[in-house]
Order: structure tokens, then C-alpha cells, then sequence
């Protein structure tokens, strides 16, 4: 399997759970998640991949520069449809190459690193990003939504998933 299907496979996982929430759960403050809510998690992880997908014009990618679209977080319809979009990129499939990742560490100045990359470098980033945060929206989901379904492995790396079968055999 290629990087780009478990890409895809992870944006399913996580489509099939947007597609069951209203606007209204979609944006609802989590307690357990710092009164973040499932839309805002569901966005910041989403933006990382469209600035993955827009990197592909000008070589350049900043996730600092995501837009924090406040539609996308309260929008589950439109989340979805964002996630189809990207699975769309993602089935072209494309072959690597190379990117310039640019980023400010700094908080109390514009200070601007420029770290060679490239794109399947980024594309693994980005599914370990969405592994993190989909792993959050999972506590989330278990705290406040008693009726929502989970996937199998949702929020849980591949790696473990093989560790943890390892150990049931």
C-alpha cells in the first residue's frame, strides 16, 4: 500500500465520523478538550493537508500561514466535503519531490526557518498530525457523544496497531 492510500484510508476514517455529527455537537466546547470542540480539531488537522496540497504550486510549505477557516469547523457537510477533495489530491498518486518547509519556533519574534522537505516527508507528517489529533477527537467523542461510531484504530498509529496484534497472537 502506498503512503498516499493510508493517507486516504485515515481520511475515511475520519469522514465517516464527521458525517455523523450536526453543526450544532460539530461545534459544541469539550470539557476534557480544553473546551475545544471536534469541528476545530477536525479543521486544524484538514488544513494541514490543503497546505500540503497547495505546497505543490510554489514548493513552499507553512502551516503557520493555514487559514483557521471558522466555516470549516462549523460546517460538518462542509468538512466532508473538504476530506473528499483531499482524498481526490491523494489518488493522483503523485511521485516525490522536493519542498522548502517554512517555520516560525519562535513566540516573541518573526523569525523564519526554512528546512528542506519534500513532499512524501510531509505527507508522513500529516498523517501522524492527523493520527494525534484524531486520537483527540476520540476522547472527545467518548466524553460527550455517547451515539456517535468510532472505526477500528481510529487516533491510533499503524505501528501500534501491528504491536498490539503482535501481542494477541
Amino acid at each position: 500500500m502506498s503512503i498516499n492510500q493510508s493517507a486516504i484510508n485515515l481520511l475515511d476514517q475520519l469522514q465517516q465520523v464527521v458525517n455523523q455529527f450536526t453543526k450544532s455537537s460539530f461545534t459544541q466546547p469539550i470539557p476534557s478538550l480544553n473546551d475545544s470542540s471536534i469541528g476545530q480539531h477536525v479543521r486544524h488537522t484538514l488544513e494541514f493537508f490543503i497546505c500540503l496540497m497547495d505546497a505543490k504550486s510554489d514548493g513552499v510549505i507553512n502551516y503557520d500561514m493555514r487559514k483557521h477557516d471558522p466555516f470549516i469547523e462549523s460546517d460538518p457537510k462542509l468538512a466532508s466535503d473538504i476530506i473528499s477533495s483531499l482524498k481526490s489530491f491523494l489518488n493522483n498518486d503523485l511521485p516525490d519531490f522536493p519542498l522548502i518547509m517554512e517555520a516560525n519556533y519562535e513566540i516573541d519574534k518573526e523569525e523564519i526557518s526554512r528546512i528542506p522537505s519534500s513532499y512524501l516527508r510531509e505527507l508522513a507528517y500529516n498523517i501522524e498530525h492527523a493520527i494525534h489529533h484524531m486520537a483527540l477527537i476520540k476522547v472527545g467523542i467518548k466524553a460527550c457523544f455517547n451515539g456517535i461510531k468510532i472505526p477500528d484504530h481510529f487516533g491510533v498509529a499503524s505501528s501500534t496497531v501491528r504491536y498490539q496484534k503482535s501481542q494477541n497472537a
